[in-house]
């Protein structure tokens, strides 16, 4: 078999032109650029239906850079603006793809593609590219979603991708897996012996995963009403940080070994039932104090989408067995956070109730976004002679990785994936297996609802979603973690 480690000496970016470009492609390479990180001789073609030359295009990406990238970090960009090209393409025609060829030259050292297009466009794209002789060889394609609707789609686009690229050349991007507290968390897991040996459901009674937005539809009215809040942040990013806060100790740090013990927990999930799942749909309300309408005004039409859902989810393993895993998403929440919360259980026996304390279960919290960080509450005596009984209180012990590692630059998610796109690392990377796994647990929830005629709650825009959702959780025992 041909081996696939290369470092690709020329990148394509399809959607060349799009907000993702703007806002996280461009920026992140060069950055990169400018910390050395990208050969000298790599060359970076864009493409997408805008007519542009390549001069034009050199501004438009001057532009995205100086919005987007912070000055600290645009030292060498005008030398990063001349590794950029530009060929316009309509990606449902072969017309265009013998240029965008030609402009990309010999690639016979490797050619990494970056393709953001529309789902429908996915087919239309491998064929363009198969038709310029694109996809022989040297060349691996990466993939950002959405990578379809549901199982079926979703199998239908990565047939289209297989037909051209054999598994090994495929790069499925979910970009939270570039966010460094993502990866810390196998650091924390597996690199320190004192949380292995409790992280079961013998010591943790619970775990919460929580990604919450203030922001409303902003730019994305049309994709978002198609997708919901179940397609858009569950079916990838939540089940993504599920999967590797439940996973086993991988073999190593590769990427064989690592995706195979996430696609376990996947398979491994229960499908939720009607009670276990809560949806909503925000209306006008309040945020930061700023007055902010409801969705379907948004939208300008009424919709049953959902822009919340709260699901507890059950991992059917041995390691896991009777934990719940609390999911919660939603847009127009009080606060921008994305968070995993592990609750541990009771000491078994406290020693000093009889002194009139109180012991409360440690847990850890990991935060992804907005601040990085990790904290680990433990109880602790409060200082004092102790002549009346002794006070117990929780004391949270904080590693803010910012601060922890002041002298390392902090990374925007893509300068990682797209460099271990160009370097060939598939280990940050989703399978098919794994897409298709979340996809089935997906689907049966939709299925549900389907079948059921189940619409979302309306819960205030500025709270934390539907009633229920608090229902859910309480009626366990246990309460969001909402701090």
């Amino acid at each position: 078999m041909q081996d696939r480690k290369f470092t690709a000496d020329r990148l394509l970016l399809f959607g060349a032109t799009g907000d993702l470009s703007q806002r996280m492609l461009l920026p992140s390479l060069c950055a990169l650029h400018n910390d050395g990180l990208l050969a000298s001789d790599l060359k970076i073609v864009g493409t997408a239906r805008s007519e542009m030359s390549t001069a034009e295009y050199r501004n438009f990406a001057r532009e995205a850079l100086e919005k987007y990238l912070t000055p600290n970090r645009r030292g060498g960009m005008a030398d990063f603006l001349n590794r950029l090209s530009y060929v316009p393409v309509d990606a449902t025609t072969p017309e265009g793809y013998d240029q965008l060829a030609e402009e990309i030259g010999d690639y016979s050292d490797g050619l990494a593609i970056f393709l953001s297009t529309a789902p429908s466009l996915f087919e239309a794209t491998i064929g363009g590219l198969e038709h310029a002789g694109l996809t022989e060889g040297k060349v691996r394609i990466g993939l950002e979603k959405p990578l379809g609707t549901d199982l079926k789609s979703s199998e239908e686009i990565n047939d289209a991708v297989a037909k051209a690229f054999d598994e090994s050349r495929i790069f499925r991007i979910d970009h939270y897996l570039g966010k460094e507290t993502v990866q810390n968390l196998l650091a924390l897991r597996f690199a320190n012996i004192m949380l292995e040996p409790v992280w079961n459901s013998n010591y943790i009674e619970h775990v919460q995963i929580t990604v919450a937005e203030t922001v409303g539809l902003e730019s994305r009215v049309a994709y978002y009403d198609d997708s919901g809040a179940l397609r858009d942040m569950v079916q990838n990013h939540m089940l993504q940080l599920l999967a590797l806060v439940a996973m086993e100790p991988p073999t190593s740090f590769d990427a064989t070994a690592v995706r195979d013990e996430k696609v376990k927990v996947l398979r491994a999930l229960r499908h939720a039932s009607g009670e276990e799942v809560v949806t909503g749909q925000y209306c006008a309300g309040a945020v930061s104090g700023q007055s902010v309408p409801g969705y379907d005004e948004e939208l300008g039409k009424d919709s049953d989408t959902e822009t919340f859902v709260a699901i507890k989810a059950h991992v059917d393993n041995w390691r896991w067995r009777g934990v719940p895993f609390y999911l919660r998403t939603g847009k127009r929440l009080p606060k921008r956070v994305t968070e995993i919360v592990v609750q541990f259980r009771c000491v078994p026996h406290s020693i000093f109730e009889g002194r009139g304390a109180r012991t409360h279960p440690n847990r850890l919290v990991i935060g992804i976004q907005p601040q990085e960080n990790i904290q680990l509450t433990m109880m602790a005596k409060v200082p004092g002679l102790g002549r009346e009984g002794i006070r117990l209180r929780p004391v949270p012990l904080d590693i803010a990785m910012p601060d922890a590692f002041s002298d390392k630059v902090r990374r925007i998610a893509y300068e990682r994936l797209l460099l271990d796109l160009i370097e060939g690392d598939q280990t940050l990377f989703v399978r098919r297996d794994e897409v298709e796994a979340q996809w089935d647990w997906i689907d049966a929830i939709r299925d549900r609802w389907d079948e059921h005629g189940m619409t979302p709650k309306t819960y205030s825009a500025g709270t934390w979603g539907p009633s229920a959702a608090i229902a859910l959780t309480e009626r366990d025992g246990v309460t969001w973690h909402d701090e």
